[in-house]
């Protein structure tokens, strides 16, 4: 009997089958997380176990991580530098890409590019140049110096990203608004940047996560255990030479994801939204 290839089985093999694929590869790490965080000692290192599953799950790894290391302060500090990283860098990348792409300028074509470019220098050619910022300020071993250098990399690709989105939004409903009698900046505030709340959204997500999940500044910047961040503290306090506290690491990976993935389920069409207008802009 021959086998008929109808347009279902053509739709599943061509959507349905890669879809499963690809989120069971993303998923997979999450569940990888949960497992290991909720397997007790006995199975976590009997190479005879079953590693994807547990008959015996446990919360002992949960209560080492919060009773014997510092991990709710790690969380504050993640916390509270990625909230004012965000918000510095929503409030330069919201002016600078509403004058890039609304006032006309001779230079305000390239001085978007460059800003953008200024984006990809990789982080490990500026945390030399910018320790000594931070050396001369006073802010090594603080909060503070975090949130003074995040914005050297959230700003521009913040700012390209409004420049984008606001270009998609008609210039003649602000143009109506300030022959009305509105000025700029009164156009600016209530008509543009309500309509640009998407875009507002996404440079704030994109800002806050790369806040919350940054290594290498962290690393360099912050020495004290009270000052650590989540990915430094749980890398550096659970990790002692060759031993890994794996049940623990596994924890606070997954506390420390949550948050971000949280963000991201409830503002994905609004992320969406923005990238394809700053592509389209």
């Amino acid at each position: 009997m021959a086998v008929r290839y109808g347009s279902p089985l053509k739709r599943a093999m061509t959507f349905y089958v890669p879809l499963v694929l690809m989120v069971v590869l993303t998923l997979f790490p999450f569940y990888w997380m949960v497992i290991t965080s909720i397997r007790p000692d006995v199975e976590l290192y009997n190479v005879k176990s079953n590693p994807f599953f547990t008959f015996h799950p446990t919360v002992k790894h949960f209560e080492y991580l919060f009773d014997l290391t510092l991990f709710p302060r790690w969380a504050w500090n993640t916390f509270f530098i990625a909230t004012v990283s965000t918000a510095i860098s929503l409030f330069c990348g919201l002016l600078s890409g509403y004058a890039l792409a609304r006032l006309q300028f001779r230079w305000a074509p390239p001085l978007g590019t460059m800003i953008f470019i200024t984006y990809l220098v990789p982080p490990t050619l500026l945390f030399i140049p910018l320790g000594d910022v931070v050396k001369t300020f006073g802010l090594g071993d603080s909060p503070w110096a975090l949130i003074l250098t995040y914005p050297t990399f959230l700003i521009p690709f913040s700012t390209w990203l409004l420049m984008g989105y606001f270009k998609t939004i008609p210039r003649e409903i602000e143009d109506c608004a300030r022959i009305d009698g509105a000025s700029r900046i009164r156009a600016m505030v209530s008509i543009t940047f309500p309509l640009a709340v998407p875009g507002i959204l996404s440079a704030g997500i994109f800002a806050f996560t790369l806040s919350w999940n940054e290594f290498l500044y962290a690393l360099v910047f912050l020495s004290s255990p009270q000052q650590k961040t989540i990915p430094i503290g749980v890398f550096t306090e659970l990790v002692r030479g060759d031993v890994f506290y794996w049940g623990p690491l596994m924890a606070g990976a997954l506390l420390g994801s949550i948050p971000v993935a949280l963000v991201y389920s409830f503002f994905v069409e609004h992320y969406v939204t923005a990238l394809t207008g700053a592509v389209k802009g």
